[in-house]
């Protein structure tokens, strides 16, 4: 088969990069189409391989690298102008407009991957809106009504839903009335490699976003003046998390891979606070036998066994956070659970799973 894949955008090598990874890798050959591509040429290479992306008119706009959401409006004129026109086999990997594609024709096959329905016009709106105000703000409200009523329309276009995790599945079902098959992630875990010596610091890396919630994080161990906490990562939050963090709190900034692997090995715990669709940071830590500390909410509730490979907290809030950090500073973990739950994740299984759910949805067709 000749098959395409498509992405949303190309910007950083995140979550959704990774998966793209394996899905291009799953065929001999593959042609990739996004809104944009700004990838850095080492991301390009580590995500791509030597393939070019065939992008939209978006990439040609003005400032469209740093504020390509700016564009939210165009971004379904843009994704229904690709022509796929010659391909049998087409996959979105989708969290916002991908799976919108339009086919050439009604015997190609349209899977998506989703990661989520588009989270800024279903569930993230109001987060989506802060910083908005007067007409701004309504203009924006505008903007992502006519989003959800597009999205619902295009979702007849896709022939088969692959779910992230049981949470994303849900998420399908309610806003798309959609059935789907739930196709985990695949994780790094033959990188993340076990490491039994740990050092006495708690370790967090994201993206630093509001949603990701480290100024829960923060506010926590500004009262644990005792524990030292490290945070990886850049994004638009930096300088104003900055400015409430004690002194027992220290940023690391962007970290390549090798040396995300060797603060994760050797953190005491990894610290998570975002309610996550799935959540991959959290099984590259348990993969390097570091328990995890996170939201007892969304994907996380499929990614940590409680109690065996990591702990939860309740509430979105610092104080429970900071009581599950400091009634659990001395658990002891069992380095069989780490593996036994690890093993569900990894990209052999993605990639046989993948294969199964391909063939079989081809023969049934």
């Amino acid at each position: 088969m000749r098959v395409a894949v498509v992405q949303d955008w190309l910007v950083v090598n995140g979550g959704a990069e990774k998966v793209l990874k394996e899905i291009i890798n799953h065929f001999e050959e593959v042609d990739v189409f996004s809104l944009i591509d700004f990838l850095s040429e080492k991301d390009r290479i580590e995500i791509l391989g030597d393939r070019k992306t065939k992008t939209s008119f978006i990439q040609y706009l003005p400032n469209a690298k740093n504020n390509y959401r700016n564009y939210l409006a165009l971004f379904p004129i843009a994704i229904e102008r690709f022509d796929f026109t010659g391909y049998d086999l087409i996959i979105s990997s989708s969290y916002a407009v991908a799976k919108g594609i339009k086919k050439a024709n009604k015997n190609q096959i349209h899977i998506c991957y989703c990661h989520s329905p588009i989270r800024y016009a279903w569930d993230l709106e109001e987060e989506y809106l802060e910083g908005f105000v007067g007409f701004k703000r309504w203009l924006a409200k505008l903007i992502l009504a006519y989003i959800r009523r597009w999205d619902l329309r295009t979702v007849n276009r896709v022939d088969l839903f692959l779910a992230n995790s049981k949470n994303v599945s849900e998420r399908i079902n309610r806003i798309y009335k959609k059935n789907s098959i739930v196709l985990y992630p695949p994780v790094s875990t033959e990188k993340f490699i076990p490491n039994e010596n740990k050092e006495n610091y708690y370790f967090t890396s994201a993206r630093l976003v509001k949603y990701k919630r480290i100024d829960l994080m923060i506010k926590a161990f500004n009262e644990l003046p005792d524990l030292e906490l490290i945070i990886a990562g850049d994004g638009p939050e930096l300088s104003a998390l900055k400015k409430i963090a004690n002194n027992n709190i220290k940023f690391v900034g962007y970290l390549n891979q090798n040396e995300l692997i060797k603060f994760t090995q050797k953190a005491k715990w990894f610290v998570l606070a975002a309610n996550e669709d799935f959540g991959i940071t959290s099984i590259e830590s348990q993969s390097c036998l570091t328990p995890v500390i996170a939201l007892e909410k969304g994907g996380y509730l499929e990614t940590v066994v409680n109690n065996k490979t990591g702990v939860f907290f309740s509430e979105q809030n610092y104080s429970s956070l900071k009581n599950a950090i400091s009634s659990n500073q001395f658990k002891v973990f069992n380095k069989t659970d780490f593996e036994a739950n690890v093993s569900k994740f990894s990209k052999d299984k993605f990639h046989k799973d993948l294969k199964v759910i391909i063939d079989r949805y081809v023969k049934n067709r």
